[in-house]
């Protein structure tokens, strides 16, 4: 299922004119530290279902997301039901904001709808589960956050995903922007949002793997999945996996993303998120192996 080809080496990024200005401005005693750090290991799971949408891509069925939600919860968690799956992610006394891609390929409101009543279910008051997605004090207002993010690519960043969930957050979206996005981990440590998401779930239903954000039926397919993990940068790892396999796919030969998806390793070797190294991500996947991309 997994191979040992990096994405964008370490060295790549060193000796890149981005890794350059990164070092010196922001790296320090910071890097010597991470490159001592002992081997992690992220889970990430995805979870896939042929019948979760229809075959125009439109309609999603409520009930079959809702049994791959508690699929991935179950699978993720090793817990024995889902109520108790939750629980080990956040507590009925949390506030719990809930992020979802806002638009242009949006998360398709039907998963957030799906994640909201599971949380109702498992325990946590409606009137602590809060839309969260925007401005920074929305994010301080919670003590847990779960990231829902579209699966797409993005013109940018290379990859739109779970990274750039946040730039809202920042109060200066275009900054971030800057340098071929490779600071957006910088946001997942602002005080507000630092150590507050319990779980990264991607809606990867319909995903786009070109000209991103802006919808482009060209790009567009049905992977119907959910992709999930506490790793942010292992999940986005992942997900740049599937993009780039796709991509791959499409024309027959390796399609690089422009540009390239600096942030995922900045995160990791910068920022210290997570693992974007694919050797030590476990993916566990269940149903639908169509077409995985992994």
């Amino acid at each position: 299922m997994q191979d040992k080809r990096r994405l964008f080496t370490r060295r790549d990024f060193i000796r890149g004119t981005i890794g350059a200005t990164l070092s010196a401005s922001l790296l320090g005693a910071r890097w010597a530290g991470a490159t001592e750090e002992a081997a992690r290991s992220s889970l990430v799971t995805v979870v896939r279902d042929q019948d979760v949408m229809d075959a125009a891509g439109v309609t999603v069925d409520r009930a079959v997301l809702k049994r791959m939600l508690d699929q991935t919860l179950i699978q993720f968690t090793g817990e024995k039901n889902v109520k108790d799956a939750w629980m080990t992610l956040v507590r009925p006394e949390d506030t719990v904001g809930l992020v979802p891609t806002p638009h242009l390929n949006p998360t398709h409101p039907e998963v957030f709808d799906t994640v909201r009543d599971a949380l109702i279910d498992a325990g946590v008051p409606t009137k602590k589960i809060l839309a969260a997605q925007g401005e920074i004090g929305k994010a301080e207002r919670c003590s847990a956050l779960i990231a829902l993010p579209a699966l797409k690519a993005h013109w940018l960043t290379g990859i739109g995903t779970v990274l750039k969930n946040y730039i809202l957050y920042s109060g200066n979206p275009s900054r971030y922007h800057e340098e071929n996005s490779a600071k957006l981990g910088e946001i997942w440590n602002l005080p507000d949002v630092e150590g507050k998401t319990r779980l990264v779930l991607v809606d990867a239903l319909h995903p786009l793997c070109d000209k991103g954000p802006q919808p482009d039926p060209r790009y567009k397919w049905a992977y119907n999945g959910l992709i999930a993990g506490t790793d942010p940068v292992a999940v986005e790892t992942v997900c740049l996996r599937i993009i780039t396999e796709k991509r791959r796919a499409l024309r027959g030969e390796p399609w690089p993303l422009s540009p390239p998806p600096i942030c995922v390793e900045a995160a990791d070797k910068v920022y210290g998120l997570g693992t974007s190294r694919m050797e030590e991500i476990r993916i566990e996947h269940h149903g639908w192996d169509l077409d995985l991309l992994l």
